[in-house]
This record gives structure tokens, C-alpha cells and sequence, in this order.
């Protein structure tokens, strides 16, 4: 049989980022996949050198919008280290459950786009209703739905009231209810088993060696997650990493519909468990030296390392994101797939080209 080299993307039905592949296909059998990089790159962390240290918040929350409080969260603690800030507890609490609730949209958000890849427009609608409704306590709380903009060096710029605590519980209770309802489908569908379980493997050793990061580690049984090392304030909180043996598409999908639990209660405990207080420290940030920071995005480890001089401006802002630690187990997963179940096992990492293309 004659090989053939096939583009996928940049631009395609299928995904919602433009992520170019070129496939070595051989009778409609992926035999290798070579990535190339660089299609939308912005040049973010240039900006460091004309933008102060807190006008930096505002650049970091912007290479990725799903995530946009985590990068803040990451960028922030780092800065805060070379203060030696002492974050006030209630900030470091608040910052988790915006936080979460970043995770959840996220989350439903892909759950939505993995459903409409197998055609499931219904489903896709339904996760995305349950999105709204969190996108609607971020909105009611910080002003904003998707960049919520709550992270200051120190802590944060809003607090929540107990009346505000209580219609966030509420809300979670109706977006748990309705989450577990899509359970069925998202899980036991025979399309969906069908198209996802088999497809993708992607064994523990492979994504260890290969430097997976989030669920698409975590869907090959290994329990990794940035949240153990207890920075903001999950040591004050109780979770374990969700975790699924396989390997495959399925166990990958199965893992972010489980975290979305997982973050509502995550959400509850940290309501149930923060303390009064102060949710910012003031500061004239001139940090020196030089830190490296880790946290965990919906889709993996988020990892920041910031050079300073004491100055206003930064000397170097250097990002590593989740997806560009994806993309060698991707380049493992595709090679033997039969090429229509491409778009799906590609999706099924949650690839952000924006925040890999930085």
C-alpha cells in the first residue's frame, strides 16, 4: 500500500483549536504523526519587559481564557515568594474555589466538544447548560464569566458573603444533580463506549516517560496532581487525584466527568472550612531574584518560572503549559488508529493551542 501524508488542521471541523498534524497514513491507518507548532503564537511572555508586575497579571490571564484564574493564581504565588507575602488563609481559600469552578466550566465545556465530535449536538447542549449555571456564580461573584480577574499580589480584589456562600451552594446542588443526570450517556452510551474505549491507549509507563500532565496522565493510572503539593489551600481541604486504569479515550473522558464531582465538593469544603480575615495584603511589588511555581489546570500541571531584578519590570517570564506536555503522548497515541477516530483521540487530551502557542 502506498503511504500518503494527510494535514490535519490547523483549521477543522472537528476541533475547536487549530492544531496542525501532519498523518503518515497507510490504508487508513495512522503510522506516525509529526506536529508543527507555532500557527498562532503572541508572543506573551515578551510582554514582561514593557509591562509592569501587576499589569502582568492581567497578560498572564489572557493566554488561556478557560483557565485564565489558575494562570493568575500560578503567577501571582510566584511573585509572592520572592516577597515573602504571607497570602492572608481567607484569600488562599477564595482562590480555590474560583479556582474550581474554572475547573468545572472547563471541564463541561470539553465534555460538551467531545460529546458534538461523535455528533451528540443534545448532549453537547445539556454539558453546556450545566457550564452556564457555573459561569453564572463566577459572574454574580467577580463581575465576569470567563476572566474573572480576582488575583492581586497578596491575595485577591473580592470577598464572598455568607449570603453569597449560601446561593453557591444552591447552585452547585442543581449543577451536581444535572451532571449526574448526563452520567448515563457520558459513560454507558454504546456509541460513545464505541468510538472512545481501545482508541488512544496510552499505558502508565508511556505517559510517566513521556511527561503527560492532568487527566490525560491520570487516565493511565497514574495519580499525579499538582493540588497534593498544598499550595492556596487544598492541605486544608480532602481530596484524592481521580484516577482510571485504562489508558484509552474513554478513561480520559471518564476522569474529567468524575473531577467535575470532584470540584463541587472541593467548592463545598473550602465554604465550609474558610475562615475570616483579610483577603489581601498591601505591597509595592519589586521582588529580586529568581522562583519557579506549580499548579494544577483542568487539563495539567501549569508550571511558571520568573526572574527578577527589582525592578518594576520583570526580567523573564518563561510558561510551560499542560498541552505542550500532551503533545509527545499524543504523537504515541495516534500511530495505529484507523484515521476517522483521529479527531477524537486528539480531543481527547483537551488540547489548548492558545496557551501552547503562547
Amino acid at each position: 500500500m502506498a503511504r500518503t501524508i494527510l494535514p490535519f488542521g490547523p483549521q477543522h471541523p472537528v476541533l475547536p483549536e487549530p492544531l496542525h498534524l501532519k498523518l503518515v497514513v497507510e490504508d487508513e491507518i495512522v503510522l506516525e504523526a509529526v506536529p508543527a507548532l507555532g500557527y498562532v503564537h503572541r508572543g506573551l511572555e515578551k510582554l514582561c519587559e514593557v509591562r509592569d508586575v501587576n499589569q502582568m497579571i492581567q497578560v498572564v490571564e489572557r493566554v488561556c481564557g478557560i483557565c485564565s484564574c489558575l494562570h493568575a493564581v500560578c503567577y501571582c504565588q510566584g511573585i509572592e515568594a520572592l516577597l515573602s507575602l504571607d497570602v492572608p488563609p481567607r484569600a488562599k481559600y477564595l482562590r480555590v474555589i474560583w479556582g474550581e469552578l474554572h475547573r468545572m466550566h472547563s471541564h463541561l465545556l470539553w465534555l460538551g466538544l467531545f460529546a458534538d465530535a461523535f455528533g451528540f449536538e443534545s448532549l453537547f447542549m445539556q454539558c453546556w447548560k450545566v457550564r452556564e449555571r457555573i459561569m453564572d456564580i463566577m459572574e454574580a461573584t467577580c463581575g465576569n464569566r470567563v476572566v474573572v480577574s480576582v488575583n492581586v499580589i497578596g491575595g485577591v480584589r473580592r470577598d464572598l458573603s455568607p449570603e453569597q456562600c449560601s446561593w453557591i451552594l444552591e447552585q452547585l446542588a442543581i449543577a451536581e444533580k444535572d451532571v449526574k443526570r448526563l452520567q448515563s450517556t457520558l459513560l454507558t452510551d454504546y456509541t460513545v463506549c464505541k468510538r472512545t474505549k481501545g482508541k488512544g491507549v496510552l499505558t502508565g509507563e508511556q505517559a510517566y516517560q513521556l511527561g503527560a500532565a492532568g487527566p490525560t496522565l491520570r487516565g493511565s493510572g497514574v495519580a499525579q496532581d499538582a493540588r497534593q503539593e498544598n499550595y492556596a489551600a487544598y492541605g486544608g481541604l480532602e481530596f484524592a487525584p481521580v484516577t482510571e486504569p485504562d489508558g484509552d479515550s474513554y478513561a480520559r473522558s471518564a476522569v474529567r466527568f468524575r473531577e467535575t464531582l470532584q470540584s463541587i465538593d472541593l467548592v463545598r469544603q473550602a465554604i465550609a472550612r474558610m475562615p475570616g480575615g483579610e483577603i489581601a495584603v498591601t505591597t509595592k511589588a519589586r521582588p529580586q531574584g529568581e522562583v519557579t511555581m506549580r499548579v494544577e489546570q483542568p487539563r495539567g500541571e501549569l508550571f511558571y518560572y520568573i526572574k527578577a531584578d527589582g525592578t518594576k519590570n520583570l526580567d523573564r517570564v518563561r510558561i510551560r503549559t499542560p498541552t505542550f506536555a500532551n503533545i509527545p503522548p499524543l504523537l504515541a497515541m495516534l500511530p495505529g488508529i484507523e484515521l476517522a477516530d483521529v479527531p477524537v483521540v486528539v480531543l481527547s487530551i483537551d488540547p489548548c493551542i492558545s496557551c501552547t502557542e503562547r
